[in-house]
């Protein structure tokens, strides 16, 4: 064969094999899928009045001799010493209608404290004021009602059990005011805990979600919401978290009732079994929940449970690790028995425990009011705790360092000024806080300047909170 007949032979080749390439490369086309459903998805933006740090505050944050000492102490004596002045902040988030009436499913964060709260549709630019119906801070989910002149397209929930790592999804939201926003990616990873809150369980997506995304819906190819975008990884590239649309359905049917979630409360600190721990307890792996403190009257102690056993099974069910007991005891309800198995001293025994409630004031009784390593301590009205390696690995730092925030008190400063769970403290006054008890001698010191400013990291951005002492 010549060289003339062996490049037509190629070149017919190559034409042949077009087809079969193009069709090996086909990819889904969103357009339906984003028109129709991008119809129910919704703008919220929100309004918060809140306490301005004052110009004194922020005079005594800078040493004495830095340039802008000077430019403070001149300010006050122009001006003359300036209190703290109510300011309005702005913030933004989405959303989707869940009935036609004007129901509308959001996070938790995104309104917030809000004093006010208004929701505008894609395609009628008419902004309708919005009440909350019902907000659930341990799961991060809110339900907020609308008063429409007409009936509203909806959503409904999938099934995220079914989903599987791989599978295309949508997301649609509003993300820095950007409306309508509709990103495309698969499932990357299900099952993610990254020490957003108590009961972690994200689906992971390739999907870019931003600022402005949370509360915005991630669909399936059937167009059924399957998650509620939640979260990013602020320090890498399309990797954001949703709520798994089994675990937010079973919390919305509440919420849009106005009813609080009832969840089961045992009463005690558990902590990870680690390989070594699992040794030195006889256990054949390191599985279960170990026992770190049972509280004194609390329904595990009423049960005798001990400090130092291991839960390996609730209701007949094996407990995988400590977020898998938590899972499974707040998805029982207050009253109910919990059959227990445990291991104690090289052997199962079992125990029955009436739960007790999941709420505030239960997990207020649990934080110590003194520093103990691997528990809460409440330092101006945030639950903080020390953070361990694994805690640090799944929130993307690069070294075990700070103190994670467990809980806040939304009535306290630290509340208003929006420190909420999951935040990790890095410095108080620029100074390395790894202990409750460094960021105490940190307080102590400040206390004349009535302020102290935090640095704080959330999903790998940080910033500064200051936080006034005088309350």
């Amino acid at each position: 064969m010549n060289r003339k007949a062996q490049l037509l032979t190629l070149v017919l080749t190559l034409v042949l094999a077009v087809p079969v390439m193009a069709q090996a490369r086909d990819l889904p086309v969103f357009t339906e899928l984003a028109a129709k459903a991008g119809k129910a998805v919704v703008f919220i933006s929100t309004e918060k009045t809140t306490q301005a740090p004052s110009m004194e505050q922020f005079r005594q944050q800078v040493p004495e001799g830095h340039p802008f000492y000077e430019f403070f102490k001149r300010f006050d004596q122009f001006f003359g010493p300036q209190g703290q002045q109510p300011r309005k902040m702005l913030g933004q988030g989405s959303g989707f209608v869940i009935s036609p009436d004007g129901l509308i499913v959001t996070n938790n964060h995104v309104i917030n404290g809000a004093d006010k709260v208004t929701v505008r549709f894609q395609d009628d630019k008419k902004e309708y004021p919005a009440e909350v119906v019902g907000a659930d801070q341990e799961t991060d989910l809110a339900v907020i009602k609308i008063k429409p002149d007409h009936s509203l397209p909806t959503l409904k929930f999938g099934d995220s059990d079914d989903i599987k790592v791989g599978e295309w999804v949508l997301a649609i939201g509003n993300p820095f005011g950007l409306d309508n926003t509709v990103t495309a990616g698969i499932i990357s990873a299900k099952h993610r805990i990254i020490g957003a809150g108590p009961f972690d369980n994200f689906l992971q997506t390739d999907a870019s979600i931003n600022p402005g995304n949370s509360g915005g819906p991630l669909l399936d190819m059937d167009g059924e919401v399957i998650g509620i975008n939640t979260a990013i990884n602020a320090a890498a590239e399309n990797i954001g978290f949703a709520i798994p649309s089994t675990q937010a359905a079973k919390v919305i049917a509440l919420l849009k009732e106005g009813k609080a979630p009832q969840r089961g409360w045992l009463g005690v600190t558990i902590q990870q079994v680690s390989e070594t721990q699992a040794k030195a307890l006889g256990l054949p792996e390191p599985v279960g929940a170990l026992i770190a403190t049972v509280g004194k009257g609390a329904p595990a102690d009423k049960g005798g449970v001990k400090q130092g056993d291991v839960i390996l099974e609730v209701n007949g069910k094996k407990i995988d690790d400590n977020n898998d007991l938590l899972k499974k005891i707040a998805g029982l309800a207050p009253g109910e028995q919990a059959n227990l198995v445990l291991w104690r001293n090289g052997e199962k025994v079992t125990r029955t425990v009436t739960l007790g409630q999941r709420n505030e004031k239960s997990l207020a009784a649990m934080a110590p009011n003194h520093q103990d390593q691997g528990q809460a301590a409440t330092v101006l009205g945030m639950a903080l705790k020390p953070l361990t390696d694994q805690e640090a690995q799944a929130l993307g730092l690069d070294k075990t360092q700070g103190l994670l925030v467990v809980n806040v008190d939304p009535n306290t400063p630290a509340g208003e000024e929006g420190i909420r769970q999951g935040d990790v403290v890095l410095q108080a006054n620029q100074k390395d806080v790894n202990s409750v008890g460094d960021l105490k001698t940190v307080i102590k010191s400040a206390e004349k300047r009535g302020a102290v400013m935090l640095l704080v990291k959330r999903q790998g951005r940080n910033s500064f909170v200051a936080l006034p002492l005088d309350k």
